[in-house]
């Protein structure tokens, strides 16, 4: 079995808008025919590929192509959608036995749903997507609704629709054209048309807004979000305060260490590090080195947050707890948490820094020193 995917791409989707087709406007830094077939392109199941082209497109097509690796025939397509198809049919190479027609400014469709429609030939001379209709329907008059519709049995065609070569071919040849879709086309034959499951995400593009939608799907996509872990400790010593999250906070003693001792600090950067799978602070600003000795944690953090920033990550939340008997953290966690919020250059929103006390139990429930925990989340894009 040789699949071959046909990419109906002759129209010229005024409804768009702009100076060119829409299935070669950018849709997030590519034109939207290139996603299109490279969709099918990347596909196992997907022997050849077959772009059906309007006459005067050769040189927008060869310009959106131009960094794919993509292997794609191309034929010029027809005064209808019906003659592009049955070009585009008639180029399949030889030992194709099934195809699917697929349209150019559809450039979402899933991995998943391409397999379902292949498998769906299995038992099946045609297979198509569709979603079945969940909203009420009416019919309309003159700008006012005439009647409720029923909407049983009622679905929303996608594509890429599938069908066994021979017969589709031989459909649209005995078709007499102006048909919607290749479905109609089979119908018309006598050909059995299975429905598989369509997918929200396969849109169309017909308007200048499916452009921010799909855009949105693909930020959904391709999303990488991490989590990182932070914990540190600090003894108390010898002081009259110690710095939390940036904030000098009367004590009677301070915390030691080799640098300010910001505990929380600490353990937010070591957060956003392990995110990065970076390490640690130790790994980045060595404590052997006397350069940090006494040094504000501030430029810690703010390393961690460039480093995440470089690798195209923004920090979507922060959250902090203080871990000691005294001093008292409520009274300052808002300071604190306005404090962090500025360094990391985020919503106060996203930022929590609350406390809590070890019931009087361990090092810190005898008040020997402070320990911190911290989770931190990113997100690219």
């Amino acid at each position: 079995m040789t699949v071959t995917a046909i990419i109906v791409a002759a129209g010229r989707g005024t409804r768009v808008g702009g100076d060119k087709p829409k299935q070669y406007q950018y849709l997030a830094g590519r034109p939207v025919l290139a996603r299109t077939i490279e969709a099918f392109a990347a596909h196992p199941r997907i022997g050849a590929i077959v772009a059906v082209l309007h006459p005067e497109d050769d040189d927008l097509f060869e310009t959106a192509l131009a960094d794919s690796a993509a292997e794609v025939t191309t034929v010029p397509g027809g005064a209808t959608r019906d003659a592009s198809v049955m070009a585009g049919l008639r180029a399949a190479p030889e030992g194709t036995t099934r195809v699917l027609i697929h349209d150019g400014a559809r450039p979402m469709v899933p991995a998943a749903l391409i397999d379902r429609v292949i498998d769906a030939l299995d038992e099946s001379p045609g297979a198509a997507p569709a979603l079945p209709v969940t909203d009420a329907l009416w019919k309309g008059r003159e700008g006012k609704v005439a009647a409720p519709h029923p909407r049983d049995g009622l679905y929303r065609a996608q594509t890429p629709q599938g069908f066994h070569l021979r017969a589709i071919l031989a459909a649209h040849e005995a078709h007499p054209g102006g048909a919607a879709d290749d479905v109609e086309v089979a119908l018309a034959a006598g050909l059995d048309v299975a429905i598989v499951e369509g997918d929200e995400d396969n849109l169309k593009i017909t308007h200048k807004v499916d452009f921010a939608r799909a855009e949105r799907v693909l930020r959904e996509r391709n999303m990488d979000i991490r989590t990182g872990n932070g914990f540190d400790v600090h003894a108390f010593c010898e002081g009259d305060g110690v710095i939390l999250c940036g904030i000098k906070v009367p004590h009677d003693k301070a915390l030691k260490g080799h640098s300010d001792a910001d505990v929380g600090m600490h353990t937010v950067t070591d957060a956003v590090y392990g995110a990065l799978a970076e390490g640690d602070i130790g790994r980045h600003f060595p404590p052997s080195d006397p350069q940090w000795k006494g040094a504000a944690s501030e430029i810690f953090l703010k390393h961690a947050v460039a480093l995440a920033a470089e690798r195209g990550f923004r920090i979507a939340n922060v959250d902090l707890t203080l871990i000691c008997e005294r001093p008292k953290i409520g009274p300052v966690a808002g300071a604190m948490r306005t404090e962090m919020a500025r360094l990391m250059g985020m919503e106060e929103a996203r930022v929590s820094v609350k406390a809590t006390t070890s019931e009087r139990l361990g090092f810190t429930g005898r008040e020997e020193g402070i320990a911190a925990l911290a989770t931190v989340t990113l997100v690219a894009p």
